[in-house]
C-alpha cells in the first residue's frame, strides 16, 4: 500500500475499525478493542494537531502562530544584560589584582548590549513602514548590522582576553559555564 499516512486514518481506518469492532463482538473482544481503538483515536489526532500549522493559509494570523517566538524589547535587553554582567562578577570572585581588567571588559559587553538594543528599537520603529524594503535595501541594512556586531564583538574580545588570562583554572572554568 503506498501512500498509508493520513489516508488509512481517514479514509480506510471507519471502514476497517467496523469490520474489526464486528469480529470482536463475535469474538467477545469487544472492550479490549474499543480500548485501543480509543487510544488509537486520540493518539492519531494528537498527531494531526501536532502538524497543524495555525499560521498558515486558513490557520488564522501570525498573532496566533503558537511557535511564535518572544522578542525582547530594549529595556529588557538593558536588565537581562545588567543581570548576566552581575551574575558573571559574582559567579567569578575577581580578586583585588584581577578588578583592573574588570571595568574594560564589562564596557565592552555594555556596549554590544547597547548595540544590540538599538537595532531592536529600529526593528520596532520599522514595523511602521508603509512599503517594505527591496530585497536589496534589507541585504545592505543586515551587511551593515554585521560589520557593526563584528567591531563590538572584536571590542569584547579585546577587552575579554587580559581578564580570562588573569582568571584561575576555576574561575575560567565558571567564565566558560557562565557566558
Amino acid at each position: 500500500m503506498k501512500n498509508v499516512g493520513l489516508k488509512i486514518f481517514f479514509f480506510e481506518a471507519p471502514i476497517i475499525i467496523a469490520f474489526v469492532v464486528e469480529l470482536c463482538a463475535e469474538n467477545g473482544m469487544l472492550k479490549p478493542m474499543i480500548a485501543a481503538t480509543a487510544i488509537l483515536a486520540i493518539a492519531g489526532s494528537s498527531t494531526i494537531y501536532a502538524q497543524q500549522q495555525l499560521g498558515g493559509p486558513g490557520g488564522g494570523d501570525q498573532n496566533s502562530r503558537v511557535e511564535q517566538q518572544y522578542r525582547p524589547s530594549a529595556d529588557d535587553i538593558k536588565a537581562f544584560t545588567d543581570a548576566r554582567i552581575a551574575a558573571l562578577r559574582a559567579g567569578l570572585e575577581v580578586t583585588p589584582q584581577q578588578e583592573t581588567n574588570w571595568p574594560p571588559f564589562e564596557q565592552a559587553v555594555r556596549d554590544l548590549a547597547a548595540q544590540v538594543a538599538e537595532r531592536v528599537e529600529a526593528r520596532e520603529n520599522s514595523d511602521e513602514q508603509k512599503s517594505p524594503p527591496s530585497p536589496f535595501d534589507r541585504l545592505q541594512r543586515r551587511a551593515d548590522a554585521m560589520a557593526r556586531l563584528a567591531t563590538a564583538l572584536k571590542g569584547v574580545a579585546d577587552a575579554g582576553t587580559p581578564l580570562y588570562q588573569s582568571l584561575t583554572d576555576a574561575q575560567q572554568r565558571r567564565f566558560s559555564l557562565h557566558t
